[in-house]
């Protein structure tokens, strides 16, 4: 289905309505004045902390935090430190931007999630992110993408020249099926998306530390090479690193191997190593000032989350979050309990780790940035085992789990919905093979799961797991950590054999 990007005139068509935030309704008093005499002069803007503006937009009137719309919005921002007459004013009209889009900004602004499902409301938020400047708005499309709004996103940021929103549909659209990339209604935006790569799903098993005389070809990186059905290898692992136990994740495009031990002692390796494979270069960067291992590891918000862990077999509750600019760690607010090896998802911007003590209980909780906390979300008590992985999909986050308890060569998955704070279970059971630990990741509307029997390919659907296709088995034992990664053009490695020649 084909889309047109409309001109503002043409979206919009205001409504005589009246929106409240940050207030009670009696203290606007130009509330029934048109937006005519709400243009005469009036009393001085306000100033001071939680300062109180009105807001024209259209015949619409918001009252809204001055200094949130200082922070946030960089129209406001230059509007206010410009020195022009209307800076100093009562209130500020907008003319034709869109009411509902600056409802949804506000809303957003404010830490509010709302649902923006008509194409209307997505084309007004995108509008309001662009003209008025506001990052917070547009992350929020971001995370926002689905394969349902993913072309009318792209084609509206990239007619608004929101670059992000545009580029993060994009590559949503790359990864996705080909039937998003035919709805595009914009020649360039058609043309941006055939020039990104896909995604591949990558996979890493577990290896420790060898001598350099003792050369391991299955101390490798492998990707899943689709058209061939073949694991291949991506790059070797520096002599230094290990995987076993190591914390694995992927952010901008590259991938970070933080702690793994060696030796029966489990003595943590000290240095992390980052693999980009646009170069195909390793580089060593420190390790958390906790040596821990068994520790899981998140890209979230531009930064690395070392989570939980172990030393000395002890279990921990610290965090530790490194910033790849400045290449330093610092610690954030600990986990609720101490834990290791937790699994961790991201859903709709936000980071979540799932905890398995006491027993029979499963407790999801978040961490905010804002407050530096991890919040309690949502409780499920069931018997079980432990739990292997987590994986998120849309307002969705699915907990995998060994089950039933008297059969260990199967998952069982369970779903939380974050809108509804609902559990449920999904149908069927998943296979674990023997001696690999159930692992997956999400791209698009696709879960890629893999052991030493299949790589299976499942469709999201309504809440449940279709099995769309069976792809080749990974070739090497040892449990796995898989991610995605953007390879270059032609990365064509090694097919990685099930007897790999040392």
């Amino acid at each position: 289905m084909s889309r047109t990007i409309f001109s503002q005139e043409d979206i919009y068509m205001p409504r005589v309505s009246f929106c409240w935030y940050g207030g009670a309704p009696e203290s606007v008093t130009a509330a029934s004045r048109s937006p005519e005499a709400a243009s005469a002069p009036g009393p001085a803007m306000p100033q001071g902390p939680g300062a109180l503006m009105q807001v024209w937009v259209g015949s619409q009137l918001f009252q809204a935090d001055r200094a949130l719309l200082v922070e946030h919005c960089g129209f406001f921002r230059g509007l206010f430190r410009s020195g022009m007459r209307e800076a100093r004013a009562a209130e500020v009209r907008l003319g034709a931007l869109s009411p509902d889009g600056f409802c949804t900004m506000l809303r957003v602004l404010r830490g509010e999630r709302p649902a923006l499902a008509a194409p209307d409301e997505l084309l007004q938020a995108v509008e309001c992110a662009a003209f008025l400047q506001t990052p917070a708005l547009a992350r929020f499309l971001e995370h926002s993408l689905t394969s349902d709004n993913c072309a009318l996103l792209c084609d509206a940021a990239a007619a608004f020249g929101l670059h992000d929103v545009f580029h993060s549909a994009a590559l949503f659209i790359r990864d996705g099926a080909s039937e998003q990339a035919a709805e595009l209604a914009l020649p360039e935006a058609r043309a941006y998306v055939a020039a990104l790569r896909p995604s591949s799903y990558v996979a890493i098993s577990t290896h420790a530390p060898a001598p350099g005389f003792l050369e391991d070809a299955s101390r490798t990186v492998c990707y899943l090479d689709e058209e061939e059905d073949a694991w291949r290898t991506l790059a070797a692992l520096p002599l230094e690193a290990s995987t076993l136990l190591a914390g694995v994740a992927t952010l901008g495009n590259k991938l970070y191997i933080v702690g793994g031990v060696r030796g029966p002692n489990k003595e943590v390796v000290e240095l992390g190593f980052c693999y980009d494979p646009d170069g195909g270069t390793w580089r060593e960067f420190p390790s958390p000032h906790q040596p821990r291992y068994d520790t899981a590891l998140a890209g979230f918000d531009g930064h690395l989350y070392a989570i939980g862990g172990e030393f000395q077999r002890m279990a921990m509750s610290s965090v530790e979050r490194y910033d790849p600019a400045t290449g330093y760690w610092s610690f954030v607010a600990n986990l609720p309990q101490p834990a290791a090896g937790v699994p961790c998802a991201q859903a709709r911007g936000r980071l979540f780790v799932c905890l398995w003590r006491p027993a029979d209980t499963t407790t999801v909780v978040e961490y905010t940035v804002t407050a530096d906390a991890w919040l309690p979300i949502a409780e499920l008590r069931r018997p079980q085992s432990y739990g292997h992985c987590m994986v998120a999909h849309r307002d969705s986050l699915y907990v995998v789990r060994n089950g039933p308890k008297d059969d260990f060569l199967h998952c069982a998955i369970d779903c939380l919905n974050l809108a509804t704070g609902q559990w449920t279970a999904l149908p069927g059971q998943f296979v674990n093979s023997k001696g690999a630990l159930f692992t997956a990741v999400v791209r698009g509307d696709t879960v890629y799961t893999v052991n030493r029997m299949f790589t299976l390919l499942y469709a999201i659907e309504g809440g449940t797991w279709r099995l769309l296709r069976e792809k080749a088995g990974f070739p090497w034992p040892g449990s796995l950590q898989t991610v995605l990664l953007r390879l270059p053009p032609g990365a064509r490695g090694q097919v990685a054999s099930t007897t790999p020649e040392l």
